[in-house]
């Protein structure tokens, strides 16, 4: 056998083991996907845009608080630990989690504390959120755990048991139809936040691994140029779209918070494939760096690309079956003005195809400051122009200027890895 043959068999075992970690990430985002669409199917059908809008506000705050947790606890984890095995991953998993589970607490509290001044139907629904935030945070913590280990069957049976759960939940909640819409919302989200705990204690068993709140301070201590960076990152584009979200809310009604939503539910079956995929990109991306940095690129364009395509087909799907009636036995009362944002919700998400794969291959770079620099830009383009959509044209315009700014994010982002691996190739040559 020619060395070149040698080579080319171990690409394509490198392309195959490749390919099957992508696939198991899209599987369990799959089902952890699951959860999130069955409650706001739920809610949408079940409770009329007003009360979907105001449960809709309190997801989204969900969303920048799971985003902030991982930037601090398990983004860290998965580039420094990815690989690792025995003890050293045992006490970052310990570690790790019960930094996730702090965010959570203090960010409930806050939660709890906007909720008793907010009016309802919003104020209960966040005082229900601040109250679960720890038992959310504890068990997407255990996910990035076990992808960081390279366990992803384990995170998928994790997330198979809080989705069942879950599920159930939901349906003793179906029982209490004579109760107040306000109620009902509120049982919704404990079920949601219940469910996960107890997936949570689930994980305790399965990884045989206790958080470890002392060690929090000097895990923040420790990865604090990560940390720090990651969390501004997550939380400023989550952050833009909370706030999007809430002028909105103020200028045209919380009702069209929900409809908003409605249009991120229906592309949700192919959201599950970009959350899927960017779980374990960063750890693909910085194999492929350290392996070749002059591949990167290329892992970046072909991943973004496959995503995007996907993304367009589901949207061609969405405009041609759902007006026959599907649409409207899914989202009942929510989806004539849903159907409206299909095609700018289509576009974003191919957008984010793109967006999502560039950023892996810049965190895999290890430049933390040219991703912060980059996530910043794009946040302050998401948030100014999602404001000015929002107050001159409404939903319509926030989907539309999403479009405009998840564009430019990916042409910056570009910009900063191009730079980033430029750094990198000096700093090699120098050494050498």
């Amino acid at each position: 056998m020619t060395v070149a043959s040698v080579r080319s068999a171990i690409a394509r075992r490198d392309v195959s083991k490749t390919a099957a970690r992508l696939s198991w990430g899209v599987v369990d985002q799959a089902v952890a996907s699951a959860s999130n669409f069955a409650l706001s199917l739920y809610v949408a059908r079940e409770f009329g845009p007003v009360t979907f809008g105001a449960f809709s506000l309190a997801f989204i705050t969900f969303t920048v608080i799971l985003n902030a947790s991982r930037g601090t606890a398990t983004d860290p984890l998965m580039v420094r630990y990815s690989g690792a095995t025995g003890a050293a991953w045992r006490n970052a998993t310990a570690v790790a989690s019960a930094t996730g589970m702090m965010v959570g607490g203090v960010a409930g509290v806050g939660c709890v504390v906007v909720g008793l001044l907010l009016p309802h139907p919003v104020g209960p629904a966040f005082i229900a959120l601040g109250v679960l935030l720890p038992g959310l945070m504890l068990q997407d913590s255990w996910r990035f755990a076990f992808f960081a280990a390279g366990r992803p069957r384990a995170a998928l049976l994790n997330d198979v048991v809080w989705t069942v759960l879950l599920l159930l939940g939901l349906a003793i909640v179906h029982q209490a139809a004579h109760w107040s819409d306000t109620v009902r919302v509120v049982l919704c989200l404990a079920a949601f936040g219940g469910t996960a705990a107890i997936a949570a204690m689930f994980g305790l068993y399965q990884t045989r691994v206790l958080p470890r709140p002392l060690g929090v301070s000097g895990w923040l201590r420790e990865h604090r140029q990560l940390s720090f960076r990651y969390l501004l990152e997550n939380v400023s584009a989550t952050g833009a779209a909370q706030i999007r979200s809430s002028v909105l809310g103020a200028v045209a009604g919380i009702a069209s918070v929900g409809y908003i939503r409605g249009a991120e539910i229906l592309m949700g079956p192919f959201v599950v494939v970009l959350s899927g995929v960017s779980l374990v990109s960063v750890p693909e991306a910085s194999r492929v760096f350290h392996r070749n940095s002059r591949r990167l690129p290329h892992f970046c364009a072909v991943l973004g690309g496959a995503q995007a395509v996907a993304a367009l087909a589901w949207g061609a799907v969405l405009l041609l079956v759902l007006p026959l009636g599907l649409g409207q036995l899914l989202l009942n009362e929510v989806w004539a003005p849903t159907s409206q944002l299909i095609v700018p919700a289509t576009l974003s998400v191919c957008a984010a195809s793109f967006l999502t794969a560039v950023i892996a291959g810049l965190r895999a770079t290890g430049a933390a400051r040219r991703s912060l620099k980059a996530q910043l830009t794009f946040a302050s383009a998401y948030l100014l122009l999602g404001v000015s959509g929002a107050i001159l044209f409404g939903a319509q315009g926030v989907c539309w200027s999403g479009v405009l700014a998840i564009s430019f994010g990916v042409v910056i982002t570009s910009l900063q890895l191009r730079a980033a691996l430029a750094d990198h190739n000096r700093s090699t040559q120098a050494v050498i």
